[in-house]
């Protein structure tokens, strides 16, 4: 399935590219980290029948700009997120949010002030610890993974996003998750994006997620090796109003490993 994203915003991070699809009530999908929002693809194009549903790539991620010196943290997101729902003149929308685009969403409603519809967040960035220990090596020895070179940097980043999932990934879809993070811009900025990667940004708003005053659902892979099981049920300690949902044979990417019960989680959840 081709994925291109047409429309282009100038934001202060970077030019993002993003795309809408239907009609109805809007959706706004957010993608996570390593990934992009390639990973809603089949997603998106479901509720789609029903919704509005913008999709969009975070500055440094995708086929938005990659640029040295960029900033791709979760505090220049947050502001790129506020600032294209003004864009798209959103005053309410329903948000989906996966892994470091959880953290964004949270922040951008406890922090910017943004009133959601409905959130739902799946095997989000949202309670510390996160990060695996390769990620945390990385992050400590960003400069020396940056300097590896191209073939084995390519085997590196193939590796490391197979760990996401639980099934074995198709070889074209791995590709298409890899791509981007190769060649002159590409390796990088994935090692800017994990560098960058700072808990400070969740700690900063954990102890506020109770005052979300939307619905809430939580849904989590049930064999996520990234983001355990325990950080979905401290999550949902954190939300006494949130209903946390597994997502049956799914590891982090549950996008790729169960699309189609996530799509049914979703489309019930997004029309009560």
């Amino acid at each position: 399935m081709s994925w291109e994203l047409p429309e282009r915003h100038e934001s202060a991070h970077g030019t993002v590219r993003w795309a809408s699809m239907g009609e109805g009530d809007p959706v706004v999908l957010l993608h996570g980290t390593p990934f992009s929002s390639y990973v809603w693809r089949d997603v998106a194009v479901a509720l789609s029948a029903r919704h509005q549903v913008f999709v969009w790539d975070m500055p440094g991620y995708g086929q938005s700009e990659m640029r040295e010196g960029q900033d791709v943290s979760l505090a220049a997101q947050q502001a790129v997120f506020t600032d294209l729902l003004r864009h798209w003149n959103l005053r309410t929308t329903s948000v989906v949010a996966h892994d470091f685009g959880g953290a964004v969403a949270l922040r951008t409603a406890l922090l910017d002030g943004v009133q959601y519809g409905r959130l739902a967040l799946v095997d989000a960035v949202s309670v510390r610890p996160w990060g695996s220990d390769f990620f945390r090596l990385v992050r400590e020895n960003s400069e020396v993974f940056a300097a590896l070179p191209p073939h084995l940097h390519e085997a590196l980043v193939r590796r490391y996003i197979t760990t996401a999932a639980h099934r074995e990934l198709r070889g074209d879809v791995l590709d298409a998750l890899v791509t981007p993070w190769l060649g002159e811009a590409g390796q990088p900025a994935f090692y800017r994006q994990i560098r960058q990667a700072d808990e400070r940004f969740t700690r900063e708003v954990e102890d506020r997620y109770a005052e979300l005053a939307c619905p809430v659902l939580i849904a989590w892979g049930d064999r996520d090796d990234w983001l355990p099981a325990d950080r979905a049920k401290r999550l949902a300690e954190r939300i006494p109003h949130a209903r946390l949902t597994w997502i049956d044979q799914a590891g982090h990417l549950v996008q790729e490993d169960n699309p189609a019960a996530l799509t049914a989680n979703l489309t019930e959840f997004l029309a009560e």
